[in-house]
């Protein structure tokens, strides 16, 4: 199970919206088939693995990380394929919660006979489609915030410098991360300022998310980056009485009512495909994010400088207590040059 996780976990970014899967297929204490799901409308893990295996497969022992699908979508289930190969016994590391399984691959396994055993490396498999569960639960995107800042706190001197807070390896990470993920968003403000173009840039290439800007009144130029480059789709979401704007054909509008405006952003955003997104926005969107509960995760990244004056990480409300503040589970820190990245989660301690 252990090497099944991690043949999952490095297709990390690859499969939205789909999870990520491994299987290892193994007969007389020798692996004979493996394989991870790759992309979204390919095979599945299963299938990879029993196709390796090929008649071995029969009475050998599969182990997966995901609970087999049992429906049709733009695959055949992958409980039939493992029932009609042959199969003694399976073990699955997490149940699917999405309602179209919830069981009923376990259910389809075990009336055909095979035995089934359930969570072995629970927690591990869990973890790793952490993202998945999040947005098949509650129907809106994994949302992580990412924020450069000073020891001191600070994302930019008072005059608005911020470029670089942070070294080049840490800049690097960020781009790692941008490519993981299915959506990247941030406020007007950022645009108007700092004219991003919001793609992912590494060596060897990257997936580029879907930018997602907010802009309420609709004041986001057409001759900007984000407006003007066409290697990523935009997405610009305003209030339904925002001005009439015309752009490139890469750029959408969606306009929204006043009311739970950003929690409408998500799920608009969840109905799109879009499972993850990255939130590089300014202190106040990252405030207005924070103070109505839709972050999951934390990226930090912190340079050993110190500003004294300028904005702070979070423009957020004031907190006259320390029972107020918002807490964190620290996963881990790591170097990158001269910089520490901090990743944390939200919610429950581990």
């Amino acid at each position: 199970m252990e090497f099944a996780i991690r043949l999952a976990s490095e297709m990390a970014g690859q499969t939205s919206p789909n999870p990520l899967v491994g299987a290892v297929c193994v007969k007389d204490h020798k692996i004979i088939g493996m394989g991870a799901h790759l992309e979204a409308g390919k095979p599945h893990a299963e299938v990879h693995a029993l196709n390796m295996a090929g008649e071995a497969a029969e009475g050998s022992d599969l182990y997966v990380t995901l609970e087999p699908c049992s429906h049709y979508g733009k695959t055949p289930p992958c409980a039939l394929k493992i029932i009609d190969s042959g199969v003694k016994r399976v073990y699955i590391a997490t149940l699917d919660p999405n309602t179209l399984v919830a069981g009923k691959g376990v259910k389809l396994l075990e009336d055909a006979g095979i035995e089934v055993h359930t969570g072995l490396l629970e927690h591990e498999a869990a973890r790793m489609n952490e993202a998945f569960f999040h947005s098949i639960i509650h129907k809106t995107p994994y949302v992580t915030l990412k924020a450069a800042a000073t020891l001191d706190g600070r994302m930019a001197t008072e005059a608005g410098s911020s470029k670089w807070i942070t070294s080049a390896e840490a800049r690097e990470d960020v781009h790692r991360l941008r490519h993981s993920q299915d959506a990247i968003l941030v406020g007007v403000n950022t645009v108007l300022h700092d004219h991003p173009f919001l793609t992912t840039r590494l060596p060897h290439g990257g997936k580029n998310p879907i930018r997602v800007v907010l802009d309420r009144r609709l004041l986001t130029p057409a001759d900007t980056p984000v407006t003007q480059d066409a290697s990523a789709k935009t997405l610009i979401y305003c209030l339904e009485d925002a001005r009439e704007a015309a752009y490139a054909p890469h750029v959408e509008v969606v306009r929204l009512g006043k009311r739970d405006f950003l929690r409408e952003v998500l799920k608009d955003l969840y109905r799109r495909g879009i499972m993850t997104l990255l939130v590089e926005g300014g202190p106040r969107v990252h405030a207005s994010f924070l103070e109505l509960g839709l972050v999951q995760a934390l990226w930090l990244y912190q340079a050993p400088k110190l500003i004294g004056n300028g904005p702070s990480l979070f423009d957020s409300a004031v907190r006259s207590d320390m029972a107020d503040s918002l807490d964190l589970t620290i996963r881990d820190v790591e170097r990158f040059g001269p910089d520490v990245r901090i990743r944390a989660v939200f919610g429950e301690r581990e």
